[in-house]
């Protein structure tokens, strides 16, 4: 902590700071601000209420009104506190509003029935933690069979997806054959073919292959990508000729080559294309709402969207469910960021 600290703190002014730390520390809070306050905002506002998301102007932290309870009434009374009028500074309890005028008791006297403007008042409030807002998300969805179809998806994608795209990186880069340029163009040239073009002819492949209505529908379709291709080939080019000559010497089969000698060599590029490949995998949207209709069959993303109707939308849930869906991806990338820019590092600077 103390190096850690004492980077941090590092001046290039010996005793005071100089202009440009000044301008240092503030890009640094600017990025910081840009990068995690809307991320701090979804989280604290996922614990809000849904009258409190609904308030202008907003606020940071979540705010519930406070209540208390009155002897004679099955309910608790929202408590007020009155700014003007004849009962200025007196803390008073709701029974009713009608319009601009609302009916009130004093908790302490509750037999005597208040008529108070409502422009003469304010609302007592305490900081509270709205925790119902996820508790509810597993008594009213079945959140778990969302959870394991986004895992399955995104895992068997992924696996899949790093075992094609290597093979076909390996062929195209430590192979001579016939056509390898045009192969390699074209591969190339589909990274410029927007995937909203391709969705029609994907969907009838996929329903003649009998895969609607299957996660396998969603795996599939995916199972090589010209990205990973590009970017597998482009490390494996780096790969000296001499090693795989030698094992073959050995008498080492192509298959065994690949296992023993590529794989364990291109291991940085391929867990660059297994991040992305997972943050790609769990956070598609598109693909997923074209094939899957069955609700058993949703993943976590489709299940976001039944929160927003035509008129209304259930905002608190749907705060709530978001910050559950990014934990995983979330966490996934904090520990492996690591493996993204020294692979990505490796692979375009060899």
């Amino acid at each position: 902590m103390g190096k850690i600290w004492d980077f941090l703190t590092a001046t290039r002014g010996s005793t005071r700071l100089h202009w440009t730390d000044w301008v240092s520390y503030a890009y640094l809070c600017t990025g910081i601000f840009l990068m995690f306050g809307p991320v701090v905002w979804l989280v604290l506002s996922s614990f809000k209420t849904e009258a409190d998301l609904q308030r202008f102007p907003p606020t940071l932290l979540p705010y519930a009104q406070q209540t208390v309870e009155v002897d004679g009434y099955d309910d608790a009374l929202p408590l007020f506190v009155m700014t003007a009028g004849e009962y200025e500074g007196m803390t008073l309890a709701q029974l009713r509003r009608v319009g601009n005028q609302a009916q009130m008791i004093d908790p302490l006297n509750p037999e005597e029935r208040l008529r108070v403007n409502i422009a003469n008042r304010e609302p007592v409030e305490e900081f509270s933690l709205a925790t119902e807002n996820y508790t509810s998300l597993f008594e009213r969805f079945n959140f778990l069979r969302f959870f394991w179809n986004s895992t399955f998806i995104t895992v068997t994608a992924t696996l899949l997806m790093l075992l094609v795209n290597s093979m076909a990186a390996f062929a195209l880069s430590k192979y001579e054959f016939r056509g390898r340029t045009a192969v390699l163009l074209l591969v190339v040239g589909t990274l410029m073919i927007p995937q909203t073009v391709v969705l029609v002819p994907l969907f009838l492949i996929v329903t003649e292959l009998g895969m609607f209505n299957s996660l396998w529908g969603v795996i599939i379709p995916g199972a090589a990508t010209p990205t990973g291709v590009f970017l597998l080939r482009q490390y494996m080019i780096t790969i000296p000729d001499e090693i795989l000559d030698a094992a073959r010497m050995d008498k080492a089969s192509e298959w065994k080559i690949f296992w023993r000698i590529i794989i364990p060599l291109s291991a940085p590029a391929i867990a660059v294309l297994a991040i992305l490949a997972i943050m790609w995998r769990w956070n598609d949207f598109l693909w997923p709402l074209i094939v899957l209709t069955q609700t058993e069959n949703f993943t976590l993303q489709l299940a976001l969207n039944s929160f927003q109707g035509e008129l209304t939308t259930d905002w608190s849930s749907l705060l709530a469910m978001t910050v559950l869906t990014l934990l995983p991806i979330a966490t996934v990338f904090m520990f492996l960021q690591k493996y993204i820019a020294t692979g990505i590092a490796s692979t375009g600077g060899k």
